[in-house]
């Protein structure tokens, strides 16, 4: 492998189809798209300051490198590229890219980051300022992660998360195949118009949470101060703790220690779906919003 390394780049295109290619303690400073078609190049120890650095490339690795703010839409139509223990501040960053590796990644600015990728794995992933962060993406196993944004995960598919705080406005909207495991999130609205959803071991917090879910299972989860759940959703939930409110569920089970407030209007649901095994202390017709 031909190694560059102590180098400042600011020329157009410069590392144009560069193959086999590893590139140390460089600088990319200007020049668009620099490492566009490439195959097997390394980046390590390396910043990039220019726009499209890695664009319809394959099997590109980052290490110990820094993706400045002007490096936007830095990955994009790309596969097979693994990121570690990197730094990018840029946002847009991996678009309609396959086969996407992010281990010990933070990404402080990550607006409308990894759109429309498939087979993500990630580990120890940080991110803040996403929003719509992984939208329409697919195949996506997160082992730890810390995220700040809004309506992360909309329109994503067969998603596993482990060990991860979320918070942000609304999360897994029109979402399909999605498990969580021992994870805190905080989302105002959470998984509305979504399917076959399962959170295990759950900190929960949301307000309207659980909407519109067609297969909605909640194993050993808890859900302080969430009100009006469960709307018109079929929903199999092992709540421990309290409930605030439940709001005309569609249909299944819900098993909690209590319910604040209970309304199922037989206007709007059938009563007999669903199955209320908890000690409720108000059932009403009016719903507080």
């Amino acid at each position: 492998m031909e190694i560059i390394s102590h180098r400042e780049f600011t020329e157009e295109r410069a590392l144009f189809r560069a193959a086999d290619v590893s590139v140390e303690d460089c600088v990319i400073k200007t020049g668009e798209s620099p490492l566009k078609h490439s195959v097997g190049v390394t980046l390590e120890r390396s910043t990039i300051a220019s726009k499209y650095p890695l664009w319809y490339s394959e099997g590109a690795a980052v290490r110990n490198s820094v993706f400045e703010p002007t490096a936007r839409a830095g990955i994009w139509y790309s596969r097979g590229v693994k990121t570690e223990d990197t730094k990018i501040l840029a946002p847009k960053t991996f678009r309609r890219c396959d086969g996407i590796e992010l281990y010990g990644v933070e990404i402080p600015d990550a607006q409308e980051t990894l759109w429309s990728c498939s087979n993500v794995k990630a580990r120890d992933l940080s991110a803040a300022n996403a929003d719509y962060l992984f939208m329409n993406s697919s195949a996506v196993y997160i082992d730890g992660m810390t995220l700040v944004g809004r309506y992360v995960f909309d329109g994503a598919s067969d998603v596993v998360i482990r060990n991860a705080k979320i918070e942000t406005k609304d999360a897994l909207w029109n979402s399909k195949n999605v498990t969580v495991y021992d994870s805190v999130i905080s989302s105002e609205y959470i998984g509305w118009n979504s399917e076959n959803v399962t959170l295990v071991r759950c900190t929960v917090e949301s307000l309207q949470g659980f909407c519109y879910i067609k297969n909605l299972k909640l194993v050993d989860c808890r859900l302080p101060g969430t009100t009006l759940a469960f709307e018109y959703s079929t929903v199999d939930a092992d709540v421990k703790g309290g409930i605030v409110s439940v709001l005309d569920p569609a249909g299944g089970v819900i098993k909690a220690d209590s319910i604040g407030t209970l309304t199922v209007r037989d206007r709007y649901a059938d009563p007999d779906a669903t199955k209320i095994d908890a000690a409720v202390e108000r059932m009403t017709e009016e719903p507080e919003f």
